[in-house]
């Protein structure tokens, strides 16, 4: 689909409304050192992953309006009003409402207003981060954590939006090493599979496979460049921005390409030697052979992936995490539904899985 000449990048288009309209409107009604804006949360433009064909639904001018908790009712009602008022039908070209029809009861503007406790509770479950504990952090979706600290924030006086994102921007090193020994366990799960699908004569099951693997790798990589993986839908894409993404992306079409195992065997093992090389740069374990290597007797290639797992466990320093087994991992390691990771009050209740 080409580009409508004039679209304009949703998070742009937010920043605009705010700088033109929306800053003014909700000055009137608050000090401008009370409160915050910006634009995080869902939505691809947040991601800067949108285009045209976004703009169908769940898409216009906005941004969010962050109020303290004191005098919030007070204070949350009149803006709510100004901006019904003063905000034009249209910005830029675009409907800054929703209207009315059979699927939705339709609203004047798309503008949110939150308490900060209010917006994590919303997208994490837990009021506040000052103190998030480790088992916290494994509820915690990826996609989650990238919404709120992708985006961009407009105005931010007190900093604590800021301090916020800055908070949730990595996982602490346990956490981050816990969860690179559950991806590469994920690995180890699977890695022999391909080989076994293809001498059965199953080459479906033998792409179906190495699709899996190609998935749980390119997450790896994330993990490893310390960045938060999207889900599904934007999975590739924001794989082409990660450092490893030019080394990485040529085998993984090739293995995803691959018509039989004499096709696709090097392919993927030419993508464990990648990890195994990228693992030893970290330098979070003692380093790792990285040559792939035989399954057993079986004429398959593998890198045994378990070695890698286990090297990161013992390098776990809280017993807490090491007490759970890497079969396990967080949240979206062992949960593979977009729905389920939608509703934090939902995945939150995972947290007694941990206990």
């Amino acid at each position: 689909m080409s580009a409508h000449p004039d679209f304009i990048p949703g998070l742009r288009l937010g920043r605009m409304l705010y700088d033109e309209a929306g800053r003014a409107i909700v000055e009137s009604v608050v000090p401008r050192d009370a409160y915050a804006a910006a634009f995080i949360g869902k939505g691809s433009e947040v991601l800067g992953f949108d285009t045209e064909r976004s703009t169908d639904h769940d898409w216009g001018p906005r941004f969010q309006v962050f109020l303290p908790v004191e005098g919030f009712e007070q204070k949350a009602c009149p803006v709510d009003e100004e901006l019904k008022k003063q905000l034009p039908v249209e910005f830029k070209g675009f409907a800054v409402g929703v209207p009315e029809s059979a699927e939705s009861a339709g609203r004047p503007h798309l503008v949110e207003i939150f308490t900060l406790n209010g917006f994590l509770q919303r997208y994490l479950a837990v009021s506040a981060v000052t103190y998030l504990t480790l088992l916290d952090w494994l509820t915690f979706p990826e996609q989650r954590l990238l919404e709120l600290t992708s985006g961009e924030i407009f105005h931010d006086p007190q900093g604590e939006l800021g301090r916020l994102r800055e908070k949730l921007g990595a996982y602490p090193r346990d956490v981050w090493l816990y969860r690179m020994a559950c991806q590469w366990q994920r690995l180890s799960q699977e890695e022999a599979f391909v080989g076994r699908c293809a001498e059965a004569g199953d080459a479906l099951g033998m792409k179906v496979i190495a699709a899996r693997i190609v998935r749980d790798v390119m997450k790896l990589c994330f993990l490893m460049e310390r960045k938060y993986a999207p889900y599904d839908k934007w999975l590739g894409t924001a794989f082409g921005l990660l450092a490893c993404a030019p080394r990485m992306r040529p085998l993984i079409s090739a293995a995803l390409d691959a018509g039989d195992y004499q096709a696709l065997e090097p392919n993927l093992t030419g993508l464990y030697r990648l990890l195994g090389e990228m693992h030893n740069a970290l330098c979070v374990t003692g380093p790792l052979d990285s040559a792939p290597r035989g399954y057993f007797s079986r004429p398959y290639t593998v890198i045994r992936a378990e070695r890698f797992a286990n090297a990161l466990l013992g390098a776990v320093q809280s017993e807490e995490l090491r007490r759970i087994p890497v079969r396990m991992g967080a949240i979206d390691q062992f949960i593979d539904s977009t729905d389920f990771i939608e509703h934090s009050e939902t995945y939150r209740k995972v947290i007694a899985l941990y206990r």
